[in-house]
């Protein structure tokens, strides 16, 4: 059985923490597959985006096999800034789950134009 939980991100200028209106960000599944796609406010925050988790119980049990988060990739990019990609991201059950996206002004990086910094989300100890 599925649950569902919830995806939320935060795009502000990296040092000044000056909220990004107008990034684009797209969820993936891990297969490489489309979720969502939306752009930020003017507080640099998208809405939520619900997705399919596993239930609740496969995380109430220890040593059951069952992992009780389903990962997925977010890509966050404006023009002038340093694209992010954060890699296995872990969403819970009947939780949300917030990425910050500290965006670099490519101003601030003359040799990184094209470059897109990613992170990876080590799993959890569970």
């Amino acid at each position: 059985m599925q649950s569902t939980g919830y995806i939320q991100a935060r795009a502000y200028e990296s040092y000044a923490q000056i909220p990004l209106q107008g990034v684009a960000v797209s969820i993936t599944a891990d297969d490489g597959t489309a979720i969502a796609m939306r752009l930020t406010d003017r507080s640099g925050l998208i809405q939520p985006i619900p997705l399919p988790v596993p239930d609740i119980a496969a995380g109430q049990t220890p040593n059951t096999g069952q992992t009780p988060f389903a990962t997925v990739t977010l890509h966050a990019q404006l023009p002038g800034y340093e694209q992010i990609t954060a890699r296995d991201i872990q969403v819970f059950p009947d939780t949300t789950t917030y990425q910050e996206l500290a965006m670099i002004p490519l101003s601030e990086l003359p040799d990184s134009r094209n470059k897109t910094e990613t992170f990876d989300t080590p799993p959890q100890n569970l």
